[in-house]
C-alpha cells in the first residue's frame, strides 16, 4: 500500500546536507512547515561555521568528506532539486553530475530569473517523479551571500502553492 498523499502532494520528507545556504534553508523550512526531515552529513557534522546543529536530524557519514555527503543524499532520495543563482559551480556542479551519474531526478531553478510558473512546473516534477524524499542542495552562503533566505523564501512559497492548488 502506497503513503497517503499529504498537504504537501506526495512530498514526505526533505534531505540535505546540512551546508550553510540553501541546505539549511531546506531543512528549516521542512521544520517549519512539519514536513520529516534528514540526510547526510560529514562525520563530525563539519559545515563552514563549524558543526551543524544537533536541531537538524542529520545522519553522520563515516569521513568529513563533503563528497561522500552529497552521493549518498542524491543516491537516498527519490529526486534532486538544485536551487542556485545564476550558474553551478563546485559542490553544487558535483551534485548534479551525481544526480545524473545514477539516474536520478533532477530539477534546477535559477532563483535569480525564476518566474511565477516555477512554482506549479516545480510541483508537477515531484508528483510526476514520484517524490517522496526530496533532496534539495545549493550554495552555500560564503559563496552566494543571502542564497539561504531567498532558497528558504521559494520552498515556502512553492509548498504553500501546493496547498492552495
Amino acid at each position: 500500500m502506497s503513503d497517503p498523499v499529504s498537504k504537501f502532494g506526495l512530498l514526505r520528507k526533505i534531505v540535505s546536507g546540512g551546508q550553510t545556504g540553501v541546505d539549511r534553508a531546506a531543512l528549516d523550512v521542512a521544520i517549519f512547515l512539519e514536513i520529516e526531515h534528514g540526510g547526510w552529513c560529514p562525520l563530525g557534522r563539519r559545515a563552514e561555521d563549524g558543526m551543524i546543529p544537533k536541531t537538524y536530524a542529520l545522519t553522520e557519514t563515516e569521513t568529513r568528506n563533503y563528497v561522500v555527503r552529497t552521493e549518498r543524499n542524491v543516491i537516498d532520495s527519490d529526486g534532486t532539486l538544485i536551487l542556485f543563482r545564476d550558474q553551478l559551480t563546485g559542490g553544487t556542479e558535483l551534485t548534479r553530475k551525481l544526480a545524473l551519474k545514477h539516474g536520478r531526478p533532477l530539477s534546477c531553478v535559477d532563483l535569480e530569473s525564476f518566474h511565477e510558473e516555477e512554482f506549479a512546473r516545480l510541483l508537477d516534477w515531484i508528483e510526476s517523479q514520484n517524490i517522496q524524499v526530496l533532496n534539495v542542495a545549493g550554495p552555500r552562503e560564503s559563496s552566494c551571500e543571502g542564497v539561504g533566505k531567498q532558497a528558504e523564501q521559494f520552498l515556502v512559497v512553492a509548498l504553500a502553492h501546493r496547498q492552495l492548488g
